[in-house]
């Protein structure tokens, strides 16, 4: 059986290397990796471009390669004697491997020492973030780089779309009016891979992709019992996404009887890429375990998929876009990045640390031409601003541009199309 599974995905590896392929944000520092004996292991959600990423850092070399998330596969488990020596049989004494979803066999980090120590240079991929925390730190300690590939960011949708962005472009209104209709596309329908280069109908993909994940990553592998709960679980953050929320009012509204049965599926959600929680920052470290959290969701897409009865919000859709492209830009939550509440309780949406210092702080506002909207939020980063002693002040915005002076701080105006694109113009 091995035999036949090893030549259907050597198949497999050759009919993907040869797809056009939309080159990666994070493509450039992944490939000074590549030749380094140490543990390459890309992380990210299912169908966000992991195996393809993998496959196409390792073109031009001689590699073996192997996915473990095939249903062929039996769920006894399989001989890994018999797999390397299959492996050989396929691809030769090759000392590059890559396994793909490596978190569906058991006590993988075993088998990936057992081959690291043998000289193997390995690439692997897991749809699970625990594998980050738990065994990578545990038994591969020092010899792993994690590599997280979310769905795509507006550069990749751009360089999808074959649309070049240049200063002077944009100044040409009809090009200005392109990349916004770009930008509106990537905010409700989200990055996923095929929803973007293959034009799929988001509601349609995204939700049999999440029911998919929550079976697969979530229910079967922790054996969650009550599937109707987790699945109200995940309807209800899906529709309640970029808001505060506490695991006893949550645990209150959805009729969860034992709050860390709650907790507990809370984290497998965020294990499997599904959320994210943001909690408040504060020096104090028990003052931010014991505030509310704001949750927010791996892509809009999803959002979209899962929204009952009415359309998203686009202040909180521009919100969630702007949390993801923090993350992306390798910002880690409740690490680095935080929400932050000024002593007269106005929020600001986003903190962002380098180290022990808090360097920067974000609000988003998807419509700045009401009075009280611009008050509201620009007073919510001077007061921040002074609290946290820092003074990069941003304010991004759909499509403003413009400086506000306010009590000797200056708070920058940033369309989301500029901001998105840093660096990039």
């Amino acid at each position: 059986m091995l035999k036949a599974t090893v030549s259907k995905q050597q198949q497999d590896k050759d009919r993907l290397l040869a797809r056009p392929y939309v080159s990666r944000t994070k493509e450039q520092d992944a490939q000074k990796l590549i030749s380094s004996d140490l543990i390459k292991v890309i992380l990210g959600p299912r169908r966000s471009g992991k195996s393809v990423f993998a496959l196409m850092l390792l073109k031009g070399k001689e590699f073996a390669y192997f996915n473990f998330d095939d249903e062929s596969l039996s769920e006894e488990g399989i001989d890994l004697d018999e797999l390397m020596t299959e492996l050989k049989l396929a691809y030769g004494d090759t000392k590059y491997i890559l396994f793909d979803e490596i978190q569906n066999l058991p006590k993988w980090e075993l088998f990936v020492n057992r081959l690291h120590r043998a000289g193997y240079n390995l690439v692997l991929t897991g749809s699970n973030a625990s594998l980050l925390s738990k065994e990578l730190a545990t038994h591969l300690t020092g010899r792993h780089i994690p590599i997280e590939i979310l769905p795509f960011d507006f550069r990749e949708v751009l360089r999808a779309k074959e649309y070049e962005v240049s200063a002077d472009k944009l100044l040409v209104p009809d090009e200005k009016a392109k990349l916004l209709g770009y930008l509106n596309l990537y905010l409700t329908n989200g990055g996923y891979p095929e929803v973007v280069t293959k034009g799929l109908e988001p509601r349609g993909y995204l939700d049999v992709l999440f029911d998919a994940v929550l079976f697969k990553d979530v229910m079967r592998r922790h054996k969650v019992r009550f599937s109707d709960q987790i699945n109200s679980l995940g309807s209800y953050l899906m529709n309640n996404f970029a808001s505060l929320y506490s695991t006893k009012k949550l645990g209150n509204t959805l009729g969860f009887k034992s709050q860390i049965t709650l907790e507990n599926y809370l984290t497998y959600l965020t294990e499997a890429y599904l959320i994210f929680s943001l909690r408040s920052y504060s020096t104090k470290v028990s003052q931010r375990l014991r505030s509310p959290k704001k949750t927010y969701v791996v892509d809009n897409g999803f959002v979209t998929a899962k929204a009952v009865q009415h359309s998203p919000n686009n202040g909180k859709l521009m919100e969630n876009l702007v949390f993801t492209e923090l993350v992306k830009r390798g910002n880690q939550p409740n690490l680095e990045l935080f929400y932050y509440k000024t002593k007269s309780d106005r929020e600001v949406d986003f903190v962002r640390k380098d180290g022990y210092k808090v360097v920067e702080l974000i609000q988003v506002a998807y419509d700045t031409t009401a009075p009280d909207v611009e008050e509201r939020e620009v007073k919510a980063l001077v007061d921040a601003g002074k609290e946290l002693d820092v003074s990069t002040l941003s304010v991004v915005t759909w499509n403003e541009k413009r400086d506000i002076q306010k009590d000797g701080m200056t708070v920058c105006l940033v369309p989301l199309w500029e901001w998105l694109l840093e660096n990039k113009l």
